[in-house]
């Protein structure tokens, strides 16, 4: 969220803007990446982060993605549409996101507002990245779409022709297969119990084996010929289907839909669309794959080498130069928010650490980063970190680097363990809690859980009344709204102490087994428990498990601690983020224009 400028901090901004301003034009400095002429995007209490910081933090994250999966291909998108001659014009891009706004039900406005809040796709993006490319590959592939009348005539049959309505039967064994295909022979009136306690397909299975209608030319056509073989009742043969093996029952025959007359040329422009869109989904990615095979492509970014070959170069496609600058612009267009937050994070961290003296040193980098294997079970038959195997798992999504995993996880995280390590104590009371709610006994129970006070209260005497467990389990499956405790008559885990829920656990702990609670109000629910009885501790002795609760209780009082402190040190920054308001500014004004 943007800050607002305090009165007292409009002098000071302004002139930090206008020293950045300076600075930026003084000979030797190096290029202020992107089309903005403010050179500062942020400034978090009088500390300015340059639009060049944040290209470099961009360039460092996303380069590598950003120029293999967009610079590039549009680079081959562009180049090939110039070889033939082929233009998209903005109105072309306008129109098409006009026709998609109106075929989904939105006005222009809408469409992009939603794009914007449920994809975080801007306008300018969405016409760009994803409008553009489709546009031009639909004019490089236009004299392959075009269906042709026997792909029209297959589509038209596929949704209104003649159907099969079907039961099936699919299992993963062969042999259970053809045991269940003789009964079913032998008993067709039975196929919907077989299907029912046998099929492996558990959405068919569920309603007897019913599937939706087998139409030709909709899928293998082996099943439809299979299909449309059958009277009613008659049973398929045997077929596998990858690694299962079905067989269908014909239900009944389904005849072919007459459209009206009327209607017939919206419904042949529709198919022809799906038609066309299907080619050229195909075409398409024939197309851009040969456009790679063929394309001449010296990737810089990333390579000492070559970067020094090429200064200032991120590629060379087909003698065409990407430049570093256009490959930072377009890295910060697309992420420039989620990064800017980060550095914003980073800068406040920095300035709490040198306010309170301390650094994060190599080897607490290092120490984080053991502690983390370890966390999460990478761990050697000696008992020491897998540093190796851990560092391979949270940098193989191909994006994650070791530096930015460093960068981004391991020294905010020190950072503020740092900030915070002097406020961290495990006391005897917080041992002697953890190993009560940890091993201490707990409370076995039956509960229903509801929504209104009446109901409970209804409940409630009706299991004073009959106090068995049997006939308490039924009430929670009738009454419960709480999914585990009404699926399963009333069972839900041990309640045991200090687990956040001091209202419930008092209750549960003063009952002794049979007894009924009285009618528990936790927020908007209502909760009855019927008592079962007490588990046995295993571990008796805190010293047995002593080591483990003070690093288990170290690490959530540490959590508690660093979360805590991380709110505070950004409720109290001062932070005004040019680079959001800005972006916001635009989209309001772009709303403004479209409603006029």
């Amino acid at each position: 969220m943007v800050q607002p400028l305090r009165p007292f901090a409009t002098m000071r901004t302004l002139a930090i803007l206008c020293g950045a301003l300076l600075l930026a034009n003084l000979p030797g400095q190096p290029p202020v990446y992107g089309d903005d002429a403010n050179p500062v995007v942020a400034v978090v209490n009088a500390d300015p982060i340059t639009r060049q910081m944040l290209a470099d933090a961009t360039l460092a994250r996303y380069g590598d993605s950003v120029l293999d999966n967009v610079i590039i291909n549009r680079q081959l998108i562009l180049e090939a549409c110039n070889d033939r001659g082929i233009q998209v014009s903005q109105a072309e891009v306008s129109e098409e996101i006009g026709r998609l706004a109106t075929k989904f039900g939105f006005s222009v406005q809408d469409y992009l507002k939603l794009l914007q809040d449920e994809r975080n796709i801007d306008p300018g993006r969405y016409g760009r990245e994803i409008i553009w490319p489709m546009l031009a590959l639909r004019k490089l592939v236009a004299d392959q779409v075009e269906p042709t009348e026997e792909e029209f005539n297959r589509a038209y049959v596929a949704q209104y022709g003649e159907a099969v309505k079907c039961r099936m039967i699919m299992v993963a064994d062969q042999q259970k297969a053809q045991m269940l295909h003789r009964e079913a022979v032998a008993n067709p009136s039975n196929f919907a119990t077989l299907a029912k306690q046998n099929s492996d397909d558990e959405v068919s299975a569920s309603v007897g084996g019913l599937i939706p209608p087998i139409r030709r030319y909709m899928g293998d056509s082996r099943i439809e010929e299979a299909a449309f073989a059958l009277e009613n009742n008659e049973i398929s043969p045997i077929l596998q289907v990858g690694d299962q093996w079905m067989f269908v029952q014909a239900v009944r025959r389904m005849p072919a839909t007459v459209p009206n007359a009327q209607a017939m040329p919206a419904i042949r422009e529709q198919i022809n669309d799906r038609i066309r869109d299907q080619k050229m989904k195909t075409a398409a990615t024939e197309l851009f794959t040969q456009l790679q095979r063929d394309a001449n492509v010296v990737k810089v970014f990333g390579d000492e080498s070559l970067e020094k070959q090429y200064p200032g170069i991120a590629a060379v496609v087909n003698n065409s130069r990407i430049t570093i600058a256009q490959l930072a612009a377009e890295c910060v267009k697309r992420h420039g928010d989620d990064v800017l937050e980060g550095e914003i994070n980073r800068k406040i961290l920095n300035q709490a650490l040198s306010k309170a003296q301390k650094k994060v040193t190599s080897e607490d980098v290092q120490a984080e980063i053991e502690r983390a294997a370890k966390g999460y079970g990478f761990i050697k038959g000696d008992g020491s970190a897998d540093i190796d195997g851990w560092i391979e798992s949270v940098t193989s999504d191909g994006e994650t680097t070791y530096e930015i995993y460093v960068n981004d996880a391991v020294w905010p995280s020190v950072a503020l363990k740092k900030l915070v390590e002097d406020r961290v104590h495990v006391t005897e009371q917080d041992l002697q809690v953890g190993f009560e709610s940890n091993f201490g006994p707990r409370v076995e129970v039956l509960a229903c859980v509801l929504g209104d006070q009446r109901t409970a209260q209804k409940v409630w005497k009706m299991a004073r009344d009959n106090p068995s467990e049997e006939f308490f389990g039924r009430l929670a499956e009738d009454y419960s709204i709480e999914p585990v405790s009404a699926s399963n008559s009333g069972k839900v885990p041990p309640i045991r102490k200090y687990s956040g829920q001091p209202t419930i656990e008092r209750e549960a702990f003063e009952l002794k087994p049979g007894e009924l609670s009285g009618v528990i109000g936790v927020g908007d629910k209502y909760i009855l428990l019927k008592c079962q009885g007490r588990t046995q501790p295993v571990v008796s002795e805190q010293s047995a498990v002593r080591e483990e609760l003070v690093r288990d209780l170290t690490e959530r009082k540490f959590s508690a601690e660093m979360a805590k402190e991380f709110d505070n040190l950004k409720d109290t920054a001062e932070i005004e983020n040019y680079f959001t308001a800005v972006k916001e500014i635009a989209s309001a004004s772009r709303s403004n224009a479209t409603q006029r």
